[in-house]
């Protein structure tokens, strides 16, 4: 049998076929796959794209959010009281603000009280398109140790005179100054040497000139913890303000609490007060109250000025200083003396169902003097309980005032002590010198805090009596109180220490007759604050390295906790609360 070589070349039509299709399979098959992969990338172009607007529309939502936050703390620092604004339902508690992209809604309420410290919440939601955010913030009200609206001294009706802050000098508060607005535009703050400047320091005014000019460039380096400018400013030099938080603080003061002295006694310049005398008995923290007490005015010295009524901060005059004071005749007799436990003072505020730990107020409708009757002071004043005073004239400190309970090495009270005083005057409080009695016109040889004008045996036959002494080799004739053979020879002590958050509405804290005041002891005497100072202009504490006191200040923390009772917090600067700020999607999106 022949056989024949096939060729290579030569294809069946049944084979050519069979190729063919395949070749249309392969076609088909890559066309499918390809069409799969175009569908997968428009997808995926449509996700992406979509992912970015929506991310982009929720970034423009939450940024409108923050606008929204930001307008309502606006809003707030600008506001006299928010309290009253939230219980009055003010407009202001609610708004919004619409932005080229976006819009924004916000509402503000009271949250809570941190101890009687309140706690705002605001709300707001930015929205851009369907898209949504929003942010939730519990806030407060930011304070500082010491508080000033002018870091000067008054000296004339119209006239203010830079006070510096000098060599030794240790002040161991946060300070805020208030931009003084000043043309042309100088510092706010002034200082001689090398004060130790322990925490930040807060200015309301910007660090340079309108035309650029660095003012703080020669003392920056002495604050060693910086400067923060541009910082909102304190409502202390708000009258309306201040007296907004004085009324609700006497409406919800208890009646047997609030006070409307009379001066009853013949004296030149005579004021009405009521006596305060803080001390413990038998564990108890308690308080002796003496209503109508008569406080005889003295002419003031260099530095003895006030805020004069209706001025708006801006003019000042000279007042009476203290001089002495007369309590009534038989007292407890007829119920213008008596004690209470400080607790007795205790009130709760209540705001729409939210309420504020309880603390004791007090209220006076004039003046007050706190100090009691023993000449060697040995921590007579001793407040045990936490408690606020109040009063629309003047409030004179005639001994050092400590709290009870624990404090630390540094002479601070400790973090987990409860006591605590506030004092609060809508005139001035100032440390006053018990030696103007002598010159005052006090009956002879009395240079004490207090005087029942009797004869040699009071009323009440308790034993007062007239003796003579001698005094600083002068024989005069001295009235013992009943039941203290001491004479009354008051100079306040050196160092005299005040535990107190203080607020000056009328002028500044300081001490009065600076340049003539009786030292216990040298030239310069300390005062010791632990505490806190608000105070609208400075006050006087002494002439360097001459006369008065020396300034220590030291911060007390504890009021950041809520600590002190009233409510009369005048900052205009409100920040989130420790873990206060949240922010998240109101709705969910596909």
């Amino acid at each position: 049998m022949e056989y024949k070589k096939s060729n290579p070349d030569i294809v069946s039509p049944i084979a050519r076929n069979h190729r063919k299709g395949s070749s249309l399979v392969l076609v088909v098959v890559a066309l499918v796959i390809l069409s799969f992969l175009g569908i997968g990338m428009l997808k995926v172009a449509y996700g992406v794209r979509h992912n970015a607007i929506k991310m982009k529309n929720e970034a423009i939502s939450m940024l409108a959010a923050e606008a929204g936050y930001e307008k309502a703390i606006f809003w707030m620092s600008q506001n006299k009281d928010m309290l009253s604004a939230i219980q009055n339902e003010d407009p202001g508690i609610s708004g919004g603000l619409n932005l080229p992209s976006g819009d924004a809604s916000y509402q503000v309420m009271l949250y809570s009280f941190a101890g009687c410290r309140p706690v705002y919440r605001v709300i707001s939601t930015g929205s851009c398109g369907e898209f949504k955010r929003a942010v939730d913030v519990l806030v407060i009200q930011a304070m500082s140790g010491w508080d000033m609206g002018k870091c000067e001294v008054p000296v004339g009706n119209n006239s203010t005179v830079e006070v510096y802050f000098a060599d030794g000098e240790i002040i161991d508060m946060p300070l805020h100054i208030n931009d003084q607005q000043d043309s042309p535009d100088k510092i706010d703050v002034h200082v001689s040497g090398d004060p130790q400047f322990m925490q930040t320091i807060g200015m309301g005014e910007s660090r340079y000139t309108k035309t650029g000019g660095d003012k703080y460039g020669s003392v920056v380096d002495v604050f060693d913890n910086g400067i923060l400018f541009d910082q909102p400013d304190n409502r202390i030099t708000d009258t309306d303000t201040v007296q907004n938080k004085v009324d609700r603080f006497k409406n919800s003061t208890s009646a047997q609490c609030r006070f409307t002295p009379v001066a009853n006694a013949s004296v030149t310049n005579p004021y009405a007060a009521v006596q305060l005398e803080f001390f413990v008995e038998d564990g108890v923290g308690k308080v002796r109250i003496t209503n109508d007490c008569t406080v005889r005015g003295k002419s003031a010295g260099s530095y003895d000025y006030k805020i004069k009524d209706g001025s708006g901060g801006e003019n000042y005059e000279k007042y009476d200083i203290y001089g002495y004071h007369y309590i009534p005749e038989n007292a407890e007799a007829t119920g213008q003396r008596k004690v209470l436990a400080v607790q007795e003072t205790y009130v709760t505020q209540d705001f729409g169902g939210v309420e504020s730990e309880p603390g004791g107020q007090i209220y006076v409708d004039g003046n007050v003097v706190i100090g009691g009757d023993l000449s060697s002071h040995n921590g007579a004043q001793v407040v045990k309980g936490r408690v606020s005073v109040v009063a629309t004239g003047n409030i004179w400190v005639a001994d050092s005032i400590t709290v009870d309970g624990s404090h630390d090495v540094d002479g601070k009270p400790s973090a987990d002590n409860s006591n605590i005083l506030g004092l609060v005057a809508e005139g001035i409080i100032k440390v006053v010198d018990p030696g103007l009695s002598s010159s005052s016109g006090a009956p002879s040889g009395y240079s004490g805090l207090e005087y029942e004008p009797v004869g040699l045996q009071d009323e009440s036959g308790s034993g007062g009596y007239w003796q003579w002494q001698k005094i600083k080799g002068k024989w005069v004739q001295v009235y013992v109180p009943p039941g203290d053979p001491e004479e009354y020879d008051r100079l306040l002590p050196d160092q005299t220490i005040i535990e107190a958050s203080i607020t000056v509405g009328g002028g500044g804290w300081g001490a009065e007759n600076v340049g003539n005041r009786k030292e216990y002891s040298g030239k310069q005497d300390d005062l010791i604050v632990r505490g806190t100072i608000t105070e609208a202009v400075r006050g006087a504490v002494g002439l360097v390295g001459s006369d008065g006191y020396l300034k220590q200040y030291y911060f007390d923390s504890r009021v950041l906790e809520g600590i002190l009772p009233g409510d009369i917090w005048l900052q205009g600067k409100y920040i989130p609360a420790p873990a206060g700020w949240h922010d998240y999607r109101p709705v969910s999106y596909d």
